[in-house]
């Protein structure tokens, strides 16, 4: 049952239309709060917002690239302009790039640390001067298991999730004491479109990588996006106010073997 921790509260999640954003979009206003979806994809935005509004919500669609500078002050701009305020941004916005040192292109190698961790600057650059002058605020990252931990086959995306983790720590202590936090989610393996991209990019049957991927996790099995959202939403909640700077584990026990 909701608690409607955020009402009135406004909230912007990149790549808001599927996955952990999704569902992370939809706990927030189950909660109570304004929503602005940002996606890079309006067909899979639309989509989205017309599944929310038929359960009863109006959250708001902003369309653009979270690479682009122009493209993040635009939907910034637009965001603060219709959700009145900005309260809480969760950079979910990511993609995945698989392959060791050899395979991996410098292209790849570049689009990867454009998403991944030029997204969450950009977008954190352009939100901390409106929580300053609100005097209060709250950033949740979305690192990785991988950011904290050596994985086979996977120097880009985990060197791109390890700097996400410490972008966190240095945005929290910049400024925890002008009332904004900033913590990090590090979620093990949810079972989402990421997921399949991932068998696909193996050329496995989803459900065996499924079963694969499940011995990697202590607890037996994948994560549920809502899982994943649940943690952001407390991290986000005034009932996280004594914790900033954290990297927050939602990873069935894969970083404590």
């Amino acid at each position: 049952m909701s608690s409607k921790r955020f009402v009135g509260k406004g909230v912007i999640v990149t790549g808001g239309a599927s996955g952990i954003g999704k569902a992370t979009a939809e706990r927030f206003l189950e909660e109570g709060a304004k929503v602005a979806i940002v996606d890079v994809s309006r067909k899979n935005g639309e989509t989205t917002v017309k599944e929310f509004k038929r359960k009863g919500y109006s959250p708001i669609l902003l369309t653009g690239d979270v690479t682009s500078a122009k493209d993040v002050k635009r939907m910034v701009r637009e965001a603060r302009s219709r959700l009145g305020s900005i309260d809480v941004v969760f950079n979910n916005a990511g993609i995945l790039v698989e392959g060791t040192i050899e395979k991996v292109s410098e292209e790849d190698w570049d689009r990867i640390m454009s998403v991944n961790v030029k997204g969450p600057f950009l977008m954190s650059k352009e939100i901390i001067p409106i929580m300053l002058k609100q005097k209060k605020g709250v950033i949740v990252n979305n690192a990785s298991c991988s950011g904290l931990v050596g994985d086979r086959n996977a120097i880009a995306y985990n060197t791109s999730k390890g700097a996400v983790v410490l972008m966190t720590k240095c945005l929290a202590l910049d400024y925890c004491t002008e009332n904004i936090r900033v913590n990090c989610v590090c979620p093990g393996e949810i079972d989402t479109p990421m997921f399949r991209q991932e068998a696909k990019a193996r050329n496995m049957p989803v459900e065996e990588y499924r079963k694969q991927l499940c011995e990697y996790h202590p607890i037996g099995r994948l994560g549920k996006p809502v899982e994943v959202a649940n943690a952001v939403l407390f991290l986000a909640s005034d009932e996280a106010s004594f914790i900033t700077g954290t990297a927050f584990s939602v990873d069935g026990g894969y970083t404590c073997q």
